[in-house]
């Protein structure tokens, strides 16, 4: 079995990491600021992370572009590789985040709005450098729909029938974000990771709803996720890298150690 990735997550907005709860809005003043993108990804980096992500929560609602200097920056003292999005929307975005040090590139409203930018990215750079992040919540008991724009617009899309369209066109990572999970500490939603991860062929890393090692462990066997993405452990210092490895290796799986 490949070693299951731990990744930290950064969500940034002017320039800061910030943590909302079910993708609290910048406007209303329901983010938390946490501290320095830069500072916080070297913390990470010395903990043994397996990657980093970085999301400009507010790039594609307000129309500003992804945080090159702050890639650079990372890219300049860190060795993990990084993934960055956020305000993402034309192959020449794309390809001025990897010349700043990023290792690959996430896509999520820009993707839906213009499914082609798939396909011509994984075209130009590659379908490893490709991710498409999707924002779903449960509408029924067995059913989750894709949501855009910080998770404020519901496009009405079946979220695994997207999922498995982002892949045919060349996606080769697909990150799923729970927006009814996400920043509450209170677990995965088990149902819709396993539900897409045995539908695509490609890595399929959960986020949203990391509050306790078990959580991570869970999403990982019972969700059949090949990584495990987490923002508010980590940044409040509850758990480190090290810990959620140990625990990982604990209970069976496989983790790359530093």
């Amino acid at each position: 079995m490949l070693a299951r990735r731990v990744i930290p997550c950064l969500d940034v907005h002017d320039g800061r990491v910030t943590r909302g709860v079910s993708f609290g809005r910048a406007e209303a003043g329901e983010l938390r600021n946490v501290g320095d993108p830069v500072e916080l990804a070297i913390r990470y980096n010395d903990q043994g992370a397996d990657e980093m992500v970085f999301f400009d929560i507010t790039a594609s609602s307000q129309g500003r572009a992804s945080m090159v200097e702050v890639i650079e920056r990372t890219a300049d003292r860190c060795f993990m590789p990084l993934t960055v999005g956020g305000g993402i929307r034309t192959v020449a975005d794309m390809s001025a985040m990897l010349q700043a040090g990023a290792d690959k590139v996430s896509i999520n409203s820009s993707a839906v709005s213009n499914p082609d930018l798939i396909s011509a990215g994984a075209e130009k750079f590659g379908s490893q450098c490709i991710v498409v992040s999707i924002d779903a919540r449960r509408v029924a008991p067995d059913r989750w729909q894709v949501f855009v724009r910080g998770g404020r617009e519901s496009t009405g899309m079946d979220a695994v029938e997207w999922a498995l369209e982002a892949v045919r066109r060349g996606a080769g990572e697909i990150v799923l974000n729970s927006i009814d999970a996400d920043g509450t500490k209170k677990g995965f939603d088990l149902a819709i990771t396993r539900r897409i991860s045995e539908s695509v062929g490609v890595p399929v890393v959960a986020s949203g709803g990391a509050g306790t090692l078990d959580h991570m462990a869970e999403v990982l066997i019972e969700g059949r996720a090949d990584a495990v993405l987490a923002a508010s452990i980590f940044h409040f210092g509850e758990f480190t890298v090290g810990q959620v490895k140990d625990h990982l290796a604990s209970r069976g799986i496989p983790v790359r150690r530093v």
